[in-house]
């Protein structure tokens, strides 16, 4: 009986664990979790945090009894602690801190990503007791949900405007309190355009957060039963939760002691069967460098998304496949109170850092159905072509929660997959109806815009 183990117990080592299952039905399987809390969605944690998911035992995608019917053990609270790749052991600490070496013949690396801590004083001695917080985990989250109600918390700091800073600040709105957002960027929300994050901030001071761009948070203190924030240019707030969520990076300390080899942006390197350097070992998630589809290189894109397929893909080859991740593309939409904003593949700056490309990106502004339908409404889109080949680069999208942003970057990503021209998204058989959308889908008449010869901002979309 082949021996499979799997560190992690997050989206990419379920994926592994439940596909190698599912293809060879007598392989034992055993997941090492170092927590509770196996195969809970942490993309979930803001709308708990928010109140809209009131049970925090709803964001798991699958029990704990549906994982073990599905023929894994789980091995929860314990730690690994080291690999021996010739002796194919791991060795790992069990909740009452005794070591235990369990044996393989395959292991999937799936340690995922750990919160990045600035340098800011007072953050490695103050903690949750204090108010101040990471946000990753699930015991992350039990301990920001103790400060609201034990403290309840009425004024919030949230360093950071990415994604989780984004939908964080929307969270605790949405909870009643009064949110700052610290970004030491010129923008929130850095991994799209400037002129879309725009209307990102003007959403956000529109729902009463304030925003403060271009300031980088010094220090963080305790007094008088509150905490104190400050930074650069004078930057002064009082708050009773501080959240900083600045980004992460990948978890390698564990594969890289064993002589596993580092790829792009500090990830574990892994080919396209996620096979690291070492002998019977997988890597997968967060953790590791990813194949970009348009790049034609590997990135580091730390996405649920892609953890799931390049879990399934290491699950299958860790019982003997020949499965090949088809690689990520960067496709992210987020909700920002009544907004939906997406991206994917490559921004204009990102193209043009690229070797052999010429990129070329145009903004266009339409409606997302035809006008003349009561409560048509703008969907932005900025639309980054190669102008040597035509070649599709990339699509951002920005618009109300109802003008369908989430599934039209769906579209620009399909067709980013398949290696389209501009051109080609106008040949798409796409559906229509006056409510919902117009003959020229909002993504065609942004192709068209950029493919003609003047280039207009804001196109008409021909059609009945």
């Amino acid at each position: 009986m082949t021996r499979l183990l799997i560190v992690g117990g997050s989206d990419a080592g379920i994926s592994a664990g439940l596909r190698a299952r599912e293809l060879a039905p007598d392989v034992e399987a055993t997941l090492v979790v170092a927590d509770a809390y196996p195969n809970y969605s942490i993309c979930g944690i803001p709308y708990h945090l928010s109140g809209e998911v009131p049970d925090w035992r709803s964001l798991a995608h699958r029990s704990q009894t549906d994982l073990e019917t599905a023929g894994l053990e789980l091995l929860l609270c314990h730690t690994a602690r080291q690999i021996d790749p010739v002796a194919q052991k791991l060795t790992v600490t069990d909740p009452a801190g005794a070591e235990v070496a369990l044996a393989y013949d395959t292991l999937v690396v799936a340690t995922g990503a750990t919160p990045l801590r600035p340098p800011i004083a007072g953050l490695d001695r103050l903690g949750a007791t204090e108010g101040v917080h990471l946000l990753h985990t699930m015991d992350d989250t039990f301990a920001v949900a103790d400060t609201l109600t034990r403290r309840t918390a009425e004024r919030a700091v949230i360093v950071g405007a990415g994604y989780i800073g984004m939908e964080m600040a929307d969270a605790l709105t949405v909870r009643g309190l009064a949110v700052t957002v610290v970004e030491t960027l010129p923008q929130v929300l850095p991994t799209v355009d400037p002129e879309l994050a725009a209307l990102v901030e003007a959403e956000l001071v529109g729902h009463g957060v304030e925003v403060v761009t271009d300031t980088t948070v010094t220090e963080i203190h305790h007094t008088g039963g509150e905490l104190h924030v400050s930074g650069a240019g004078g930057f002064a707030r009082s708050a009773d939760l501080v959240l900083v969520v600045v980004g992460v990076r990948p978890d390698t300390t564990l594969a890289t002691a064993a002589g596993a080899t580092i790829g792009a942006r500090g990830a574990l390197a892994v080919d396209r069967r996620m096979r690291t350097n070492l002998p019977g070992v997988y890597a997968a998630g967060d953790c590791v460098h990813t194949y970009h589809r348009v790049l034609d290189a590997d990135a580091y894109l730390p996405l649920g998304t892609t953890a799931h397929k390049q879990g399934r893909v290491a699950g299958e080859n860790a019982v003997g496949a020949e499965r090949t991740f088809a690689g990520s593309l960067g496709t992210q939409v987020v909700k920002i109170f009544d907004l939906t904003i997406a991206r994917t593949g490559l921004r204009h700056h990102e193209a043009a850092a690229a070797a052999g490309l010429a990129p070329r990106t145009v903004p266009v502004t339409l409606d997302d159905h035809k006008a003349y339908f009561p409560g048509a409404q703008p969907v932005h889109v900025r639309i980054t072509g190669d102008t040597r080949t035509g070649r599709l680069l990339g699509v951002q999208m920005l618009g109300a929660l109802a003008t369908g942003v989430a599934k039209r970057i769906d579209t620009a990503a399909t067709a980013l997959y398949h290696h389209m021209s501009v051109e080609e998204l106008s040949d798409l058989d796409l559906s229509y109806t006056p409510p919902l959308g117009s003959p020229w889908d909002v993504l065609q008449a942004a192709a068209q815009a950029w493919a003609s010869d003047s280039h207009p901002a804001t196109p008409k979309a021909p059609g009945p």
